[in-house]
């Protein structure tokens, strides 16, 4: 379907691709993986033409219907459903010309189009807008509002909605996950999964990767080489690649080690809970595939927090809510230094909700907070992201919460998170999502809270952060509240699961595989 013949690309002034020859047949499904700024966005301009090769060929066989996820959305007075059925192009197409044909009383020509309508799915167009609106967690209600009425947020998983509906032969998705909760994320991988088309996927979730995809193609010192197998598979062959370079050995071993001290106290706190088992296996896998991240540029670590009362934080009776709606009722909860709680619900159920309450952001209703004396919350939210200055630089954050450290130690901290050299003293008004989001997970670090609230802070970090992030907690000596719809980083830093449902907060009864059945 799809044939790059020693293909060299540049952006800029910069190469990205060099030589490269990779053939995609018509069916198959790629995760495209790859360091930031490998050149992975700039594979998927190259196919939709917004990028002309600079050596070699690309070749397309036939006339294949690309879909792709708009990075803009237009703010439009249409009711959202009907932008979401503009992305089957056909459809439109033929209900103008069928209309044009009524207008003329061309009856002949009106019985040719309604036999094409029918051919193509056309009565039941709606309905399947609807279902993938549903799907991607859009209320009857939001489905009639207009698009220039919704939030960014949902503005993404309109146009991820939009391109779903294009009947395609090659779809390109890149990132679909983010600004996504895990019940959407279940639901698109199981769209995925039973779409009959070519896929190309740009993703950092290992388990959306793992389910979706039947290759990897990684794209790594200017060559792209394509693996069989899901991601997993993937690691593996990468881990015995890399454990052969004797320059990688020590710090492999210093990675499997800490890891190692980490599963064996865990072992030692395990009970038989179904959570705990789940945990453990996923630790272990993490061993296993600690060699093929031995390159990251992530390496950092949680310092132990100066005090850890118990309990840190208390929840009685609470009842929080916007507006005049309640979303939170009666809500007890003792958090003590050591927990690792993961929290599931619906979207909307009052998960992030819960993640305000405890950070002191959303005052209750009824009901009590009680903090401990020496309570410190390192607080993760896309708000926070947001509210970096743009023309300050990483070291200028880092400096206004450290004003008696000595530069040199605030570089070498930087440098953990991937702002070394002269990347420390840039604005942050350029830097991407990731790394606006690397950078605010620097300042909670440094600050050695004792409570870390996270709430969705994988968003835009790519496999290389969230694996240094995952080992990360698993080091942390204080407590951990996680909302994420990344199910490698709930598996490896909770505990416990609880479920926000219907305004209460309770234990939920199973493991992590098992709240896509509980979904259901």
């Amino acid at each position: 379907m799809l044939l790059l013949q020693n293909v060299s690309l540049r952006r800029g002034g910069n190469l990205l691709l060099e030589d490269i020859t990779l053939r995609i047949h018509a069916g198959q499904k790629i995760g495209i993986t790859g360091a930031n700024g490998s050149g992975k966005s700039s594979l998927f301009m190259l196919l939709l033409g917004e990028l002309a090769v600079d050596a070699g060929e690309l070749r397309i066989s036939g006339q294949p219907t690309i879909a792709h996820v708009a990075q803009e959305t237009p703010a439009v007075d249409s009711a959202a459903i009907e932008y979401v059925i503009d992305g089957d192009k056909e459809l439109r197409r033929v209900e103008r010309a069928l209309a044009q044909a009524e207008r003329s009383a061309d009856g002949e020509r009106q019985a040719l189009l309604h036999g094409v309508l029918d051919s193509i799915g056309g009565y039941a167009a709606r309905s399947r807008a609807a279902r993938l609106m549903n799907g991607l967690g859009f209320t009857p209600e939001q489905e009639q509002q207009t698009v220039a009425a919704l939030s960014g947020g949902w503005r993404v998983r309109l146009n991820l909605a939009r391109a779903l509906m294009c009947r395609s032969d090659l779809l390109l998705l890149d990132e679909p996950t983010n600004h996504l909760d895990l019940d959407a994320v279940i639901w698109l991988e199981g769209w995925l999964k039973s779409y009959p088309g070519t896929l190309l996927l740009i993703s950092h979730d290992r388990d959306f990767l793992d389910s979706t995809i039947t290759h990897v193609g990684h794209i790594e010192q200017r060559r792209l080489q394509l693996y069989p197998g899901n991601y997993s598979a993937f690691e593996r062959i990468r881990a015995e690649r890399m454990a052969g370079q004797q320059a990688a050995y020590e710090h492999q071993q210093r990675e499997i080690a800490h890891i190692q001290r980490y599963i064996e106290r865990f072992r030692a706190k395990a009970t038989k809970a179904r959570q705990a088992q789940s945990r453990f296996k996923a630790l272990e896998r993490m061993q296993q595939i600690a060699p093929a991240h031995v390159d990251s540029p992530f390496r950092f670590h949680f310092a132990a927090p100066e005090k850890t009362p118990n309990p840190l934080l208390q929840l009685e009776g609470a009842r929080a809510g916007y507006g005049a709606e309640d979303v939170l009722y009666e809500v007890s909860w003792n958090c003590s230094p050591e927990d690792r709680i993961g929290l599931l619900g619906h979207n909307g159920a009052g998960k992030s909700t819960l993640i305000k309450v405890l950070a002191g952001e959303l005052p209750l209703r009824s009901g009590h907070r009680i903090c401990a004396q020496d309570l410190k919350i390192g607080y993760f939210a896309q708000h926070q992201v947001e509210q970096l200055r743009a023309e300050d630089s990483p070291l200028q954050h880092l400096q206004r919460l450290a004003t008696l450290t000595l530069e040199q130690e605030l570089r070498d901290f930087l440098g953990g998170f991937g702002f070394s050299g002269e990347r420390a003293t840039q604005p942050v008004g350029p830097l991407s999502g990731g790394e606006r989001s690397r950078l605010a997970l620097a300042l909670i670090v440094f600050q050695r809270p004792n409570l870390l609230l996270l709430d969705e802070p994988t968003n835009h970090l790519d496999l290389e952060m969230r694996h240094s992030l995952s080992i990360a907690l698993q080091g942390f000596q204080g407590a951990v509240v996680l909302v994420s719809h990344d199910r490698n980083l709930l598996r490896t830093t909770s505990d416990l699961l609880l479920l926000v449902d219907d305004g209460r907060v309770a234990p939920f009864a199973g493991n992590l595989d098992d709240y896509p059945r509980w979904l259901a």
